[in-house]
């Protein structure tokens, strides 16, 4: 037991990311089952859609899971009043202001997890009187800091400034990573990329199969002047980086961009015109695999790893 597990109510300390298109009911559910929190990932998601999502998770697991919340595009009350009716009781919120919400959220018993990607944004966090807090490094997939700080770089410094419970994300895909991460000061780990390349996730086929094929170097941060995000390197990526060399402003990157790009890439399959979120930690992937198998194999390699380094002195 530590503080993460304490604090859900699950097994293992290992959170699986909400992730836009990839974390519908039956990938929460499945991670819940497993041992670890589900969060469905509600970026992608009208109300009566993520209610549906809530509901039918709620029949396939009777353990603890949440919903992960994007202020950047459900920062409303009535959004979290349908949850907080639904039943949820954890909520991880991203891509804004901590302040705006934990009060609200915590005054009807949730549990709030903030996701940051520097320490200032972790202090705030503090201040806002969230539960727990998610280090994001640069490595992660999906829109990222601005600092492009590394995960290896930013949980220390966080932890060395902040005392609340602390989950490690970005780069984060294995029993090793997990073992190296709360070495380095987290209590627990979100992962993310390794749940999109289940059988589970709601990605598309296409986009799966993408994600084992991919290397070291294929996947890179984009759209900085809009918001940055890491994609895998294709056709619409490449349109992007020409653009931005041409010096294009955020005018023309968003008519670019236009509406839909990863709803296309990630859930319909369209690997040259689609917008493809993945963390650099897929280059690790090579098997699209059950979300039980792949928990199992994550905490028997992360108690392997403690059981050799326990033998290591000096």
């Amino acid at each position: 037991m530590n503080r993460i597990t304490n604090l859900f109510h699950i097994q293992y300390p290992l959170i699986q990311g909400g992730m836009i298109w990839c974390s519908g009911w039956e990938l929460a559910s499945a991670v819940s089952n497993a041992g670890g929190l589900g969060l469905i990932g509600s970026g992608s998601m009208k109300p009566d859609v993520l209610k549906e999502h809530i509901r039918k998770c709620k029949a396939a697991t009777d353990k603890p899971f949440g919903v992960n919340v994007p202020l950047l595009y459900h920062g409303n009350e009535e959004m979290f009043g349908m949850m907080i009716d639904e039943g949820v009781n954890i909520i991880f919120t991203s891509a804004g202001n901590p302040a705006k919400f934990t009060s609200f959220l915590k005054s009807h018993g949730v549990k709030v997890v903030h996701v940051v990607a520097s320490v200032k944004s972790a202090l705030k966090c503090e201040e806002a009187g969230v539960d727990a807090i998610v280090a994001e490094g640069f490595e992660a997939g999906g829109h990222n800091g601005r600092e492009e700080t590394t995960t290896m770089v930013l949980v220390p410094m966080i932890r060395e400034q902040v005392k609340l419970p602390l989950i490690a994300a970005g780069g984060i895909g294995s029993g090793r990573g997990m073992l190296a991460a709360m070495a380095l000061g987290a209590d627990g780990v979100q992962i993310g990329s390794r749940f999109a390349a289940t059988t589970e996730s709601s990605a598309h086929t296409n986009f799966k199969n993408k994600l084992i094929e991919i290397k070291d170097g294929d996947t890179m941060l984009a759209l900085k002047k809009l918001m940055p995000v890491r994609l895998i390197k294709n056709k619409f990526y490449f349109d992007v980086e020409d653009l931005e060399n041409k010096g294009a402003q955020a005018e023309e990157l968003m008519t670019l961009l236009g509406k839909g790009r990863s709803k296309l890439g990630m859930f319909d399959g369209d690997l040259d015109e689609g917008e493809l979120e993945i963390g650099q930690i897929a280059g690790l992937f090579k098997e699209i695999k059950p979300v039980a198998t792949v928990v199992s194999d994550i905490i028997k390699e992360f108690n392997q790893a403690k059981s050799e380094l326990a033998k290591i002195s000096f």
